[in-house]
């Protein structure tokens, strides 16, 4: 087995730190990236210790440990393949990524076996926690129900788009179906314009429209006290604290009337409850950008009811309707972008 050097990277920083060495072209991809204690060890190619060191990381010789030539899934099943029939037809083979933190959906039938399960994705897909998605989220503040079932850490950073979302897996949820749409926000034009996000939880889309679209200010504005928290830590991480304004609270208590170019409006199932408010804080001719979730065939109609109710005498203009994500069988989750006045 060949010797390389590697970057001992500190678990914490791993999620930021990784991605920052790979784009550098620092990394060796034909080794595995492996836990050492509190710390990842990162492959090097050779001449990058020095800069990695500058990066304030500690450089070892460690045994390279090649990448198999095989899926993850491939491996999985390998290694768990002394479990019951009925078990490992139940195995998931999807699963997201928030940093070091894997999540995945399993079946109950499964959790005689958990913390096997859970102890081979973590060496598999490489990181630090393995967490299980028991059911989506719930309530008012959308909190994610998740049980861990290997490691103990459920905070990390994930990486999207250039911006980094600091969060809590069991905390806060985080819909990665989402992702086109965040990347939306910081292709628009925003060019000089005045922004409220109703609710911005952890910055989901508050982040890209401050980095990217030109937006001369974000109010953001969170109820929950978890996804506020994680949502001026992320402000902090992004360098948007000089254009982005955080509010913790509801947003029908925003004060003021007639401030904003563009509404955000990224909420599901009860956001109709809320387009009075939207219509109240635009300036004539602002756009709103109401989000909520539809019976496929007759989502138009439905879209164009909640709006005839909110705006009343006042005109408007449904620019675009497009659907995110599919939501649930019949149902799928859809943006209608709308000039109102």
């Amino acid at each position: 087995m060949r010797s390389i050097p590697s970057a001992l990277v500190p678990c914490g920083r791993a999620a930021t730190a990784i991605p920052e060495m790979m784009s550098l072209g620092m990394v060796d991809r034909g080794a595995r990236i492996s836990r050492r204690g509190d710390f990842r060890a990162v492959p090097l190619l050779p001449g990058n210790e020095r800069r990695a060191e500058e990066m304030g990381f500690e450089v070892v010789m460690e045994d390279a440990h090649e990448i198999e030539r095989r899926t993850p899934q491939e491996i999985i099943a390998d290694r768990l393949s002394g479990l019951p029939p009925e078990i490992k037809e139940l195995l998931p083979w999807k699963w997201e990524f928030v940093g070091d933190i894997a999540i995945i959906r399993m079946d109950r039938a499964c959790d005689p076996c958990k913390d096997l399960i859970g102890r081979v994705y973590a060496d598999v897909l490489g990181v630090s926690t393995v967490c299980v998605d028991r059911g989506g989220v719930a309530g008012e503040f959308r909190r994610p129900d998740v049980e861990v079932i290997h490691g103990d850490r459920t905070e990390s950073v994930r990486l999207e788009n250039g911006i980094l979302y600091a969060m809590d897996v069991a905390e806060v949820m985080f819909a990665s179906g989402n992702v086109a749409e965040r990347r939306r926000m910081g292709e628009m034009d925003c060019k000089g314009e005045t922004v409220v996000d109703m609710f911005a939880g952890i910055g989901y889309f508050t982040l890209p429209i401050a980095k990217y679209s030109g937006a001369e200010r974000v109010i953001a504005c969170e109820k929950n006290p978890d996804s506020y928290r994680f949502l001026l830590r992320n402000i902090e991480l992004n360098g948007v604290g000089d254009r982005v304004i955080p509010v913790h609270g509801d947003n029908r208590d925003l004060v003021g009337e007639h401030l904003a170019d563009r509404v955000i409006m990224g909420y599901v199932q009860r956001t109709s409850d809320f387009l009075p408010k939207a219509i109240s804080l635009l300036r004539a001719g602002g756009i709103v950008h109401y989000h909520d979730t539809f019976y496929v065939h007759e989502h138009r109609e439905r879209i164009a009811r909640a709006l005839d109710k909110a705006c009343g005498p006042v005109p408007y203009e449904i620019l675009e309707i497009r659907e995110v994500k599919s939501f649930a069988p019949l149902i799928s989750h859809y943006v209608a972008e709308v000039r109102i006045g």
